[in-house]
């Protein structure tokens, strides 16, 4: 009976297909050599986007408390730089295999930060908006470009959409910076 029980056991186990959760795309940078020192990198305050989640799942996005819903309006508007406002990402004229010319915010950072006690759906929300204004600036230019959403198109096409839309977010190591549980 013992070995029939172990046979279905293995049987199952070996049949049937477990459900995985995708998680988080990110390409890492490699590794570097243990004698290699990283010298600073200085970003001009106007290319850094703040966003801080606080352990009452609060974000504070620039100084200034907002709510998820905004959060991705707010993002596309620092990344587009529409107006070419001084306190937003400086704009560059570029030429790109397949654009063309076009002004694009090259040095612009987004830089998440959360609080320890943070909620792991909380950061899942957040980063789903930031990727989220990515993927609507992305589809936008796409649109006006080549007629089509950016996954419909070829991909000597989306390396010049991610070109001119690079996706940069900084994810720093979460701290304790308050705002609730303690």
């Amino acid at each position: 009976m013992a070995d029939i029980a172990f046979l279905l056991l293995i049987f199952f186990l070996v049949t049937t297909s477990m459900g995985s959760t995708t998680g988080l795309t990110r390409r890492l940078p490699p590794p570097l050599p243990p004698n290699v020192v990283i010298p600073p990198v200085d970003i001009k305050k106007r290319n850094l986007f703040v966003v801080k989640i606080n352990s009452m799942n609060q974000l504070l996005v620039q100084g200034n408390e907002i709510s998820i819903k905004e959060l991705r309006a707010k993002t596309k508007e620092f990344i587009r730089n529409d107006a070419n406002d001084l306190g937003l990402p400086a704009k560059f004229t570029v030429n790109i295999p397949l654009l063309g010319e076009i002004e694009i915010t090259k040095d612009h950072v987004i830089s998440l930060q959360n609080d320890i006690d943070t909620q792991y759906q909380a950061y899942i929300d957040v980063q789903n908006e930031l990727v989220g204004a990515y993927t609507e600036l992305r589809n936008e230019l796409s649109k006006e470009k080549f007629g089509k959403l950016y996954n419909e198109l070829v991909e000597a096409q989306q390396k010049a959409i991610q070109a001119a839309y690079p996706q940069k977010i900084s994810e720093a190591e979460p701290k304790n910076y308050g705002g609730g549980k303690k």
